[in-house]
């Protein structure tokens, strides 16, 4: 799995952190990056297949 870095502000950090850990909903970092992706990208397609702009299946 490639790896790559961000920058983000330390607020939306603090905020992200309050979700991982053993009271959170995340493992880690990582875990809970990967879902907001995920979760952020289906919602943009949804918006796109909802706006008639949506692609055909060949991009999933």
């Amino acid at each position: 799995m490639p790896k790559i870095s961000v920058e983000i502000p330390q607020e939306l950090l603090d905020d992200l952190d309050d979700h991982v850990g053993d009271d959170g909903k995340f493992v880690n970092r990582s875990d809970a990056i990967r879902a907001s992706v995920r979760k952020t990208l289906d919602i943009l397609d949804e918006i796109d297949d909802r706006q008639g702009r949506l692609e055909s299946d060949e991009h999933q």
